[in-house]
């Protein structure tokens, strides 16, 4: 079977150092992996309750009329599925009771 092309293992090795290469942080790039990372910088809890509030203010919120669009189509589509599994339900019961019967009978 042949192979497809770029899956011999140095094109697999090739592709990964990219990536890996990519994917470093700028000014990175001639540094070891095993090198240790700068420590990372504290942030009081006050600076942390600053910065949430200002991403919950990016929050937009859907309004009362799409939220009850949206309930009623789920309770919709709810529905819909419940009598569609109900009726599958039914059929394959009552098909595998007659082949039952018919294996009974005979």
């Amino acid at each position: 079977m042949a192979r497809k092309p770029g899956s011999s293992p140095s094109a697999m090795k090739n592709r990964a150092a990219k990536t890996a290469a990519a994917m470093a942080p700028a000014g990175a790039g001639a540094t070891s992996a095993a090198a240790p990372a700068a420590p990372k910088k504290r942030t009081s809890p006050a600076q942390f309750a600053r910065e949430v509030r200002a991403e919950a203010r990016k929050i937009t919120w859907t309004s009362r009329k799409e939220t009850w669009i949206t309930s009623v189509m789920v309770f919709i589509m709810v529905v819909l599925a419940s009598l569609f599994f109900t009726a599958v339900d039914g059929g394959i019961g009552f098909a595998i009771n007659q082949l039952l019967k018919l294996a009974t009978s005979g």
